[in-house]
């Protein structure tokens, strides 16, 4: 049995993550910022679910929660970095600032300082795992992707880098890489109009929740001295695209 941290449980992965892994007999802190879904949770789950309310871009509660957990809680042996969202669809000359910076804080920026508040005890015992959600955006550009798509990119370079780091360590570091992936609040919250979200999926059999609930399980069955570095996993009906070409240009 593990003790296993979960970022952004409130819905979508995380949500997912945490039932499969507290149903396979582990402990698991569920963070998010919507008191009412976590109280869900925790009703459906039991006392193998502790709720913590968390915003990932709250650099001064980021810092503090190892400190605050319960005795029986403080020795996370998983951290899964799962909070994020992607803001409209716009090309980057129209895009919205605020929406930029929001995705930089949350996907860059929270999974950077969660990752640094839990490294130390993992260094400390000398076993631990960090597993962080890419995205194959951050390999594959497309039209309004820009800064989402970088802060995946990000994503894979800081585990990459993270992982460099570590050798030495029994502590292992592992990026899922999803691409088009339904059932859960995604689209609704990059589109801002729940129609257009699931149009998105209209006509395709994409990844779901659990697909990428039952990776992270898989990972963590691995022997200890097996480090997955990248999982990239797309639905069958997605492919990475050909490089365009405008042919009306001048």
């Amino acid at each position: 049995m593990a003790v296993i941290l979960v970022t952004g449980a409130t819905a979508g992965f995380g949500r997912a993550i945490a039932v499969r892994l507290v149903r396979e007999g582990h402990q698991v802190i569920g963070t998010g910022r919507r008191k009412e879904r976590l109280d869900e949770l925790r009703d459906e789950l039991g006392d193998a679910f502790l709720p913590v309310v968390l915003d990932v871009t709250d650099a001064q509660k980021v810092a503090a929660l190892p400190g605050q957990l319960p005795a029986d809680w403080n020795r996370v042996d998983v951290l899964i970095n799962n909070a994020g969202l992607a803001l409209g669809v716009g090309k980057a000359q129209n895009a919205d600032l605020q929406d930029w910076k929001t995705m930089i804080d949350t996907n860059v920026t929270g999974v950077v300082e969660v990752t640094r508040a839990f490294l130390p005890q993992m260094i400390e015992r000398n076993q631990g795992y960090v597993i962080t959600l890419g995205s194959v955006a951050g390999t594959y550009p497309y039209m309004g992707g820009n800064v989402y798509g970088a802060t995946k990119a990000f994503v894979a370079q800081f585990m990459r880098n993270l992982r460099t780091d570590l050798l030495g360590t029994r502590i292992r570091a592992s990026t899922i890489e999803p691409g088009l992936c339904g059932g859960s609040e995604f689209s609704n919250v990059r589109l801002r109009d729940d129609q257009k979200a699931a149009d998105v999926y209209k006509g395709t059999n994409p990844l779901m929740p659990e697909d990428i609930a039952a990776t992270v399980s898989w990972l963590m069955s691995q022997p200890p001295h097996v480090n997955v570095n990248a999982i990239e996993m797309m639905p069958v009906c997605q492919a990475a695209g050909g490089l365009a070409v405008d042919r009306t240009s001048d």
